[in-house]
């Protein structure tokens, strides 16, 4: 999925995290409130929080939390940071209200862990957890919360297929398409996450359970959600699965 700004009165920075180019837009003038010229603070602050979820949830970093979690003999626990917890629990919701459908042990073994506060026990032997699936739109939220904490009124946060757009911002977004190649104009986003996906016959959409090809957008007011229900559209198949009400969601299937 990509994005660009209708006007040209905006600021870019784009920087490799969560494993894409993430992009980063804020309106000229916005977020010098530390002194510093063209916003600069603020994109950086917006970096940061990204980098800091990658570092805490990222299964391939080996100082992470899941990684600390991987390493637990059954009936141990470990202290996770407030935004790992934060995920979790948010994933655990999921998972019953869509009867499993979301699951971040990716089949490993739901019941294979707790987290209690900020502490995350191992259950099973088994368990693994996989934040792969919900983290990217939760740093994309961190990012945009970043941004305005540092006085940016407007803007957007693109990680690859997670997107959010924040004030008078509008981003028109265009999908690949996956049959034709090239891309082609899908919507024009304001105020909103917008999360795409594409799940073909690789391991990790087979992880998922996503049985056959498809494109998946899930619109949410934050992007931890809709980066969430991509994956529950695409197992389930359903465009209207009960749980996108409840998250002020929308979702198509391409």
């Amino acid at each position: 999925m990509s994005a660009a700004a209708a006007a040209d009165s905006w600021r870019r920075r784009a920087r490799p995290l969560l494993g894409t180019l993430v992009e980063i837009g804020i309106r000229d003038g916005e977020g010098d409130r530390e002194g510093e010229g063209g916003g600069d603070a603020a994109v950086r602050a917006a970096f940061e929080a990204i980098a800091h979820v990658q570092a805490r949830m990222s299964r391939f970093d080996p100082a992470s939390d899941l990684s600390r979690f991987h390493a637990l003999a059954p009936g141990q626990a470990v202290v996770v940071d407030p935004e790992t917890a934060e995920v979790l629990q948010a994933a655990r919701w999921l998972h019953e209200e869509t009867g499993g459908v979301f699951d971040v042990s990716l089949g490993s073994g739901a019941g294979g862990w707790r987290c209690d506060g900020l502490r995350l026990e191992r259950l099973s032997a088994s368990a693994r957890i996989d934040l792969g699936g919900i983290a990217k739109g939760h740093a994309v939220d961190r990012a945009v919360r970043a941004l305005r904490q540092h006085g940016c009124a407007s803007g957007w946060v693109n990680a690859g297929g997670d997107l959010r757009v924040f004030g008078e911002a509008c981003v028109p977004v265009m999908l690949r398409d996956e049959l034709r190649g090239g891309v082609r104009p899908f919507a024009s986003l304001a105020d909103a996450a917008l999360a795409s996906s594409h799940f073909g016959p690789d391991s990790r959409s087979r992880a998922w359970g996503a049985k056959h090809p498809c494109g998946v957008s899930v619109a949410a007011p934050r992007c931890l959600w809709a980066d969430a229900l991509t994956k529950v559209v695409a197992v389930s198949g359903d465009a209207r699965h009960p749980v996108l009400a409840k998250c002020e969601a929308q979702a198509w299937l391409h």
